[in-house]
């Protein structure tokens, strides 16, 4: 029976990934507005209601990538070192994101990941829906924050800044990766800005805000 449960899920997992690369090839080739959930279905050979199975809207087919990272933060500030404090712990874990030029910060000069990323940011539609990935990430991580005693709004007014810088220092690489900088040069400036931004909040809500563990 098990084996049959891990069959079915490697085969949705499988059709799941078919799925988003065969929307995202089609919103590379033709843009995202020039392409239809019909058009997406018809080149996966799936129906329209099989494709609403795994994915409740057309963006989703794009910003699924997004939701392996919705719980990030909260697993880095869970999983902290003793006596280390939740921005340190981001800031760290943003570092060393940068050392290896991941995608999800911004500094990735693959022609793969800006060309998606050129997709995202001209598209509004996509801009829109990415909130609702953002909203999740600020739950999660506001959750790991309550669940150390933490004040429910201090918890959430915490995970907002956190998540919001790491988003706007991702904006900021990218802009500076689409301006024509490769990462490796852009790279020094991105260290930065990164170290200026979590000393903020190292310097503003953190210092003010008893979180356990800090």
């Amino acid at each position: 029976m098990e084996n049959t449960t891990g069959l079915r899920e490697n085969k949705k997992l499988r059709t799941r990934r078919h799925l988003a690369a065969t929307a995202l090839e089609l919103f590379l080739e033709r843009g995202f507005d020039a392409v239809s959930v019909a058009d997406v279905a018809a080149a996966a050979e799936v129906s329209k209601p099989t494709l609403f199975r795994y994915f409740p809207s057309k963006e989703d087919l794009v910003l699924d990538r997004f939701a392996d990272h919705q719980d990030e933060a909260a697993r880095i500030v869970r999983d902290r070192p003793a006596g280390q404090s939740p921005v340190r712990a981001v800031h760290a874990h943003f570092l060393a994101a940068l050392a290896e030029r991941d995608p999800i910060t911004g500094l990735c000069d693959h022609p793969n990941v800006l060309a998606f990323e050129r997709l995202l940011y001209s598209t509004a539609s996509l801009e829109s829906r990415l909130a609702h990935y953002t909203a999740r990430e600020v739950e999660l991580l506001a959750a790991v924050f309550e669940a150390e005693s933490v004040p429910s709004l201090a918890s959430r007014l915490a995970a907002l800044h956190l998540v919001t810088v790491r988003q706007e220092l991702g904006r900021e690489n990218w802009r500076r990766i689409d301006a024509g900088r490769s990462a490796d040069e852009a790279y020094p400036d991105a260290v930065a800005d990164a170290d200026l931004a979590f000393g903020m909040l190292a310097g503003g809500f953190e210092r003010e805000l008893p979180i356990p563990g800090a």
